[in-house]
């Protein structure tokens, strides 16, 4: 059973229309580098590039002071850090890490994102510049509910990111391109991405659900053990289970 208390996220991806998001819960005490694996897979991130979350402690804790109608002062905000950057940090990163940044892998979400309300944000791919803002909306307990179902999506909306399209603005073009269903640069897209249909507006809420139990794993391995996919992994992120 979840004896732990649960966490409800919404999760959005920055700069895009119409708006890609997912509504998800996890267990408190999961690690800040798993929840970035998680994001990625509800986001249909591959792995592939570097990653960091960045929570904005000082709005937070004045956003969570304001809420209780308690009064802030100029003197303690100010030896609250702005923003604190977590990021896994290991022989694969460690020449683009942040020297400030925290390690994502042996923080607790619990002891990072304390209260409802608390944000902040994941880039992925320094690049492309992927952004996604995340919002605590709940923390509960629910003592009936077994531990295994967690993560868990509760609903979203668009199908996610497209690698190495140029971000948000290559997004934009695909999804339009496909929309059209001709031209120049919808063959120029389909014989990139090897598919004749991409509805982006899609969601299968079944087939994430699915790949939240299995995904993050084979992320968590790559990037903090710095081990390849196996063939059984490589069947799952491909969605060989679907053919």
């Amino acid at each position: 059973m979840a004896s732990q208390p649960i966490y409800q996220i919404y999760a959005e991806l920055a700069d895009y229309e119409p708006k890609m998001w997912r509504r998800f819960q996890v267990m408190q005490n999961i690690s800040i580098a798993r929840l970035g694996y998680i994001i990625m897979t509800l986001f249909e991130m591959q792995a592939s590039h570097l990653f960091c979350i960045e929570v904005p402690y000082r709005s937070n804790y004045i956003q969570h002071k304001e809420k209780q109608g308690a009064p802030t002062t100029d003197e303690l905000v100010t030896f609250i850090r702005p923003v604190l950057r977590y990021e896994v940090q290991n022989e694969w990163s460690a020449e683009f890490v942040d020297v400030q940044s925290m390690d994502a892998c042996s923080n607790k979400l619990y002891k990072v994102l304390e209260n409802e309300g608390d944000r902040a944000s994941m880039q992925y791919d320094y690049g492309d510049g992927w952004e996604i803002n995340l919002t605590v909306e709940k923390i509960f307990q629910d003592t009936e509910l077994p531990g295994k179902e967690l993560p868990r999506v509760l609903d979203g909306a668009g199908y996610g990111i497209i690698e190495d399209c140029g971000g948000t603005g290559g997004l934009e073009d695909i999804a339009e391109a496909f929309k059209k269903g001709s031209g120049e640069m919808y063959d120029t897209y389909s014989q990139w991405l090897g598919v004749e249909e991409l509805d982006l507006a899609t969601f299968d809420l079944e087939d994430m659900n699915f790949r939240l139990k299995k995904v993050p794993r084979i992320y968590s391995d790559a990037y903090e053990l710095n081990l390849q996919p196996s063939d059984y992994s490589m069947r799952i992120l491909t969605r060989e289970y679907l053919k």
